[in-house]
């Protein structure tokens, strides 16, 4: 599967994700979900299904920013 970064152009923290991508030069696919509900539907399939989100769901944030690749979920690039 390819990469994947699942993001809201309404979340402040997107812009510095994006950069940090950019600076590492990671190749990815975009999916705004708050733009297309298959996006949305796509995220949160994962979300509510994967253990990586549990912590965040009980923040009571929605997860995105996150990177998807290799079968992991990326929220920080270190």
């Amino acid at each position: 599967m390819s990469t994947i970064l699942y993001y809201s152009d309404k979340c402040p923290n997107t812009s510095d994700f994006v950069t940090k991508l950019k600076n590492r030069g990671i190749e990815y696919q975009e999916v705004n979900i708050t733009d297309s509900m298959k996006g949305l539907k796509e995220f949160l399939k994962w979300r509510d299904a994967r253990p990586e989100f549990e912590d965040v769901k009980k923040q009571g944030l929605v997860g995105v920013p996150v990177l998807y690749q290799n079968d992991q979920f990326y929220f920080e690039l270190d």
